[in-house]
Formats: C-alpha cells, sequence, structure tokens
C-alpha cells in the first residue's frame, strides 16, 4: 500500500498534464490520476488536489494568437477555463469535488489562512476532494503566487500534509535537462536541498506552463523544511502511480527535514506570542490531555486578556497551569458571550458561528 505514515497528502497536477496540446482539457493523463486519487481515498488516506489549467482549458474561447499573453486576456480565458477544469476532474469522480481559489494575498493575511484551513479541515472531514487553484481570473503580479509548484507546497503547510505529490511531465530530478543532454543522470533521492541542487534546474519546456524543475525544487524546499515528503513524478507514465501504490519509489523522493508534528509543536511554542489565556473545566482538562480533543466553548470557564481570532493562547486549569498553547478560532469578546455554551448554541448568541470548536486539535500544542 501506499506509504504507511503518510495519512494526509497534496497532489499537485500541472497544465501540460490537464491540457497536452494546449488546447482545453483533455483526460488523456488525468484518468490515471484520477484512479490514484480514488485509490488514496479507499486506503484512508485524505488528499488535497493543487490543479494548474484554467487558462489551458481557456484558451480556445478567447481569440489571441500573440504572445506573450497579456494579463487580461490571461484572466478571461481563465475565467472560462476553470469551470471546464473543474467539470473534467468532477466527471472522472463518484464522490462530490469543492473548488478553492486563492491569491497569495490569502495565504498571508491571518484571517483568511485561518479561514481556508477550517474550509479544507471541515470538506476532508466530509470526504468532499478539495481541488485548489490559482484565482488567475482577478489575480494580478503582486497577488499571485506564480506557480502551482509553490501554491502545492504552501497548501501542504497549511493542510498539515505528510507527503507533497507534484506530478510532471518527466521522471523527477536529474543532474542536467535529459532532453538535451544524454548524460544526464537520474537522481532518486535528495537528502538535503542545497545550492547543487539548485543548479541542477531548468525552465519550463511546455508551451502553457508557467512552472519548470526550478519551481518544483523550490516547493520541494519550502515542504521538506517543515516536514513534508515532497515526491516529484512522472505524472504521464501510470506506473509511477502503481508503484506508490505499492509501496515502491518513484520519481525523485526529497526527504523531510524534521518531523511534521514537533517542528509544528516548536513553532507554535517558541514562535508564537501568547495574546491571553481560557480556563478549562475537568472535563475538558482530561480530553485535552489524555483524548488530544478540541476545545469546546462548552468546557471554557474564563477569559483572560484582549485577543483576536487566530492569536495564540495558553490553555489552563482551574489552578491557572498552563497545560498547552493553541490557535483560538474566536476572540476574547466573543469567548465570554459563548464560554460554556454548547456548540449548538453560538450562532444564536452570536449571530455566526465560524467554527464549533475554539481551538481545533491540530492548533494545539502540548507543554508535556
Amino acid at each position: 500500500m501506499l506509504n504507511s505514515v503518510w495519512r494526509r497528502i497534496v497532489i499537485k497536477v500541472g497544465s501540460a498534464l490537464i491540457s497536452p496540446d494546449a488546447k482545453g482539457c483533455s483526460t488523456r493523463y488525468l484518468l490515471a490520476i484520477a484512479r490514484f486519487i480514488n485509490e488514496c481515498r479507499q486506503q484512508g488516506v485524505e488528499v488535497v488536489l493543487v490543479s494548474s489549467g484554467s487558462v489551458a482549458a481557456g484558451r480556445n474561447a478567447i481569440a489571441f494568437t500573440h504572445q506573450p499573453l497579456p494579463i487580461n486576456v490571461k484572466q478571461a480565458m481563465a475565467a472560462v477555463g476553470q469551470t471546464e477544469m473543474m467539470a473534467a476532474w468532477s466527471h472522472l469522480f463518484d464522490f462530490r469535488c469543492a473548488q478553492i481559489l486563492l491569491t497569495h494575498d490569502d495565504l498571508s493575511n491571518r484571517r483568511r489562512y485561518l479561514n481556508i484551513d477550517n474550509t479544507l479541515r471541515t470538506l476532508l472531514a466530509n470526504q468532499v476532494l478539495p481541488i485548489v487553484n490559482e484565482n488567475d481570473s482577478v489575480a494580478t503580479a503582486e497577488l499571485k503566487v506564480g506557480d502551482n509548484d509553490n501554491l502545492a507546497a504552501m497548501v501542504a503547510i497549511l493542510v498539515d500534509a505528510d507527503a507533497l505529490i507534484i506530478c510532471s511531465d518527466i521522471d523527477g530530478l536529474y543532474t542536467a535537462n535529459p532532453r538535451t543532454n544524454a548524460e544526464a543522470r537520474f537522481i532518486p533521492r535528495v537528502e538535503q536541498i542545497n545550492a547543487d541542487i539548485y543548479a541542477m534546474a531548468g525552465g519550463s519546456h511546455h508551451a502553457i506552463g508557467t512552472g519548470g524543475m526550478l519551481t518544483k525544487i523550490q516547493a520541494a524546499d519550502k515542504a521538506t523544511r517543515q516536514g513534508v515528503d515532497t515526491l516529484i513524478i512522472n505524472g504521464q507514465q501510470t506506473t509511477s502511480f502503481d508503484a506508490l501504490l505499492r509501496g515502491e519509489a518513484a520519481g525523485t523522493l526529497f526527504v523531510r527535514q524534521q518531523d511534521r508534528l514537533s517542528a509544528k509543536k516548536h513553532w507554535m511554542l517558541h514562535s508564537l506570542k501568547s495574546q491571553g489565556s481560557i480556563t478549562l473545566d475537568s472535563g475538558a482538562v482530561q480530553a485535552l490531555l489524555h483524548k488530544g480533543a478540541s476545545i469546546l466553548a462548552k468546557g471554557i470557564t474564563a477569559v483572560e486578556g484582549q485577543f483576536d481570532k487566530a492569536d495564540a493562547i495558553w490553555l489552563c486549569d482551574s489552578a491557572g497551569k498552563q497545560l498547552a498553547k493553541g490557535i483560538c478560532q474566536y476572540s476574547a469578546t466573543e469567548l465570554q458571550l459563548i464560554k460554556g455554551l454548547h456548540s449548538q448554541q453560538i450562532a444564536t448568541t452570536l449571530g455566526f458561528c465560524p467554527s464549533e470548536v475554539v481551538v481545533h486539535r491540530d492548533d494545539i500544542a502540548l507543554l508535556a
């Protein structure tokens, strides 16, 4: 089966696989990728799909032949092509898919980042496949991530993925471009990304691709530094997916540089400054320490400090002992109103309910 330690993965599919001839969507390579995603889900592995292809899918709808494409033409093509790309994916699955369109600004804004995280968690919890793409129909140069390789790395970090699988039209990393250099050697495993690894990268050769090996190495660098194994595989070859499903090597593996959970725990405990605290009743304390549970409003007895949604806070017992640090889904003002209430009462009290939990278990770092 798939690597047994991978319970959540992000799969990135590039434009060269979505639209091989740069003239709209094609299922030539997508069928094998869809089968792989389905098999992963059957094995209990959660999947987030990052898919390029909106500009390619809408290329025939906008009459423009000059290169490079102006930003307004790209945006118009993306607006048309995004629905066609989503339709192509949806037709390949017998379960629900969801569209998530992002810009760099969405990921850098603390509130939006948390909202995206909540949405993705909810979709995965309900067995819906999130399909993420950059919002090319509105994104301008200063708001763009720039390529979906790096976007996929950011999403993998956001959702605490165990692995990022980048599907390309090449077998993986080579010492040189294998299309132009017959002496190029394949590299199956990279323990650490350094200047020598970056020196092996080239640009994109595909007519509609925005990324090449350089952006894939950049993505791997981002992801592995945050404890996410990263693979570059040939998405045109069904044997790549068959090997992964058997738990065998495929493509180039970039090894995670640190444990995912300990890295996040270290970041939360030592990098995030606490803005306040909440006191938990005995039941909530037991659930926190022994069951790895999220914190509900019902279990909160007191709120201290002035903090906003997405701020870090201390989770304390009735004696004031700090047990853990977590990222709060509500402001201090909101918590004062809903503490002690059942989750079903939050919407009635506040007029809205962005989350049924106050601190999600994935956003908690225990002190002991």
